[in-house]
């Protein structure tokens, strides 16, 4: 599976997550000029700001390790533009979902709510 079926896979999978431990997806794939967040949802109490990282079994680094201190930058940044032109009295939180895939399929999945903060 090439690495942009991989992300997608890892995407979807994440969100049917949220789906079934009660999250509204918001958006999927948001795009501005500052950057991308791969989900935006939200549990009635936070808007969730959700990267995903999707990696086969022998991956030799846990996936959240691919959300440093850079990347995290990039996502608050593009989070506050959201929300600059999305109001809500939701308290923001940055998750991060971590697929690892074996022969194609999910095999492990954590999640890890409130990874980093601004």
């Amino acid at each position: 599976m090439n690495s942009r079926l991989t992300g997608a896979y890892g995407e979807v999978y994440t969100a049917r997550y949220l789906r079934c431990s009660g999250y509204t997806i918001i958006e999927a794939n948001y795009h501005c000029r500052l950057g991308e967040i791969d989900i935006i949802a939200s549990d009635g109490k936070y808007i969730c700001f959700i990267e995903v990282k999707t990696r086969d079994e022998n991956a030799v680094f846990p996936a959240r390790e691919a959300v440093d201190y850079g990347k995290q930058k990039k996502i608050t940044a593009t989070a506050g533009l959201y929300l600059s032109n999305n109001k809500t009295k939701l308290q923001p939180r940055f998750d991060v979902a971590e697929v690892y895939l074996k022969d194609g399929k999910a095999f492990d999945f954590k999640y890890i709510k409130n990874a980093y903060g601004s």
